[in-house]
């Protein structure tokens, strides 16, 4: 037996399905994710990726203080000594560990990086205050203060959020006063340099941060405006091949049915060609439509009151149109959903209920935009369709599409009532 040759049927397509799926997946997307979500994901992920920067700057903190606690020089030069220091450095490393856990959670992630930045910032102060002598704004470590204004305007860009790093030079002034430290005239410059230098941090990544979040904008809603376009360009297309190829036979099916009616003499053969005739005619008006619809040049209410008119001379319904309220543009596939709708409330009617009028209204409001039809003929029960009828069924399939709303209010000898309704933008 030959063996059987495997054939690779990955295409560029298939490729690009699945890095688009990848990425969704991974920022908990859905396939209709639009340009508002996708940025919040942008931001959320570049927060995430920030806050694992300042999970790793702690774990050299901590590194540099479990030194400090082990060398005893330096333990004593900066007070941290007893059980009391070594309690503050394992309740350091126990919420650096925590927050690593929650970075992931939209909300807790932020808040909880947050009140431990704040944490940190008190035990930065504290190991600056507590050396008697070199401490506060003599302390060599006081370029500490301008590393965590920068990790407050990376993580938290806002003017209230990045305070808990600013009020720490006041207080660490106030904390030499309070323990007897001169104050010269170099501290009270050292305080505004810093002051000076923080704002300076803040104001440069602020920019940065709000130029990166503008630009990420753009780029989305261009992405988005693109993808629009092209679907716009695809259904342009289709439109025209249709219009040239199926709009052209159709065309000459009615001019050769006109030529036959012509030469035909009996009266049953007249009837039939007739018919053709009107079934053509009614393809093209349906085509004629569709390609509207494609490119966007569609009416919706004239399109049913004409569509109404028509089917009225067609079937000898008495059917009365009626339209409220100021009209708006629908989405494309809405004002489809509306027109099937009514076409498939109408066809009904007509071959199954036998009904003496119908009523059609189009009722627009600043909410919502409602299509009512009603009969009043036989009725039936929506419970019990017949099998292999799909016209209900695709009507809710419509309505759920499009988040709408569609009751369906019918028993036999009632007539029939169908209320569609959809948002005005869905």
């Amino acid at each position: 037996m030959e063996p059987v040759v495997g054939l690779d049927h990955t295409t560029p397509e298939s490729h690009r399905r699945a890095r688009v799926r990848a990425v969704l997946e991974r920022r908990n997307l859905t396939d209709n994710v639009s340009a508002e979500q996708a940025a919040a994901s942008w931001e959320q992920e570049r927060f995430v990726t920030r806050a694992r920067v300042l999970f790793y700057a702690r774990l050299m903190f901590l590194t540099l203080g479990l030194a400090i606690l082990a060398v005893p020089r330096w333990s004593i030069y900066f007070g941290l000594l007893g059980p009391l220091s070594f309690a503050g450095y394992f309740a350091m490393l126990l919420y650096s560990v925590a927050n690593f856990l929650v970075i992931d959670h939209p909300k807790a992630g932020r808040w909880v990086t947050y009140v431990t930045l704040c944490l940190d910032v008190v035990i930065m102060v504290v190991v600056l205050a507590k050396p008697q002598v070199g401490g506060g704004f003599q302390s060599p470590l006081l370029a500490t203060q301008l590393l965590f204004t920068t990790l407050f305007a990376l993580l938290f860009p806002k003017p209230l959020a990045i305070v808990p790093s600013l009020l720490a030079l006041p207080v660490i002034l106030r904390l030499d006063l309070l323990l007897d430290r001169e104050v010269s005239a170099i501290e009270v410059l050292t305080l505004f340099w810093y002051l000076g230098l923080n704002v300076i941090i803040i104001y440069v990544l602020s920019y940065l941060n709000d130029r990166e979040t503008a630009a990420h904008r753009e780029v989305v809603e261009m992405q988005s405006d693109l993808k629009e376009m092209a679907l716009v360009e695809e259904r342009n297309r289709l439109a025209r091949e249709i219009h040239d190829g199926l709009g052209a036979s159709l065309s000459s099916m009615i001019i050769q049915t006109e030529y036959i009616l012509g030469l035909a003499q009996g009266g049953p053969l007249r009837a039939e060609i007739q018919e053709l005739k009107s079934n053509a005619e009614e393809s093209i008006e349906e085509l004629r439509r569709s390609l509207q619809m494609m490119r966007e040049d569609f009416e919706l209410a004239q399109g049913l009151e004409e569509y109404v008119k028509t089917f009225q001379q067609r079937t000898q319904l008495n059917i009365r149109f009626e339209r409220t309220g100021l009209p708006r543009q629908l989405a494309p596939d809405a004002q489809l959903a509306l027109f099937r709708i009514l076409q498939e409330c109408l066809t009904n009617a007509a071959k199954h209920a036998d009904p003496q009028q119908v009523e059609v209204r189009l009722d627009y409001d600043p909410e919502r935009t409602h299509l009512f039809v009603r009969d009043d003929g036989k009725g039936f029960s929506p419970q019990h369709t017949p099998r292999g009828h799909y016209g209900l069924l695709n009507m809710h399939e419509r309505a759920m599409k499009l988040g709408a709303t569609l009751l369906v209010d019918s028993a036999p000898g009632t007539g029939t009532r169908v209320s569609f309704s959809l948002p005005s933008r869905p």
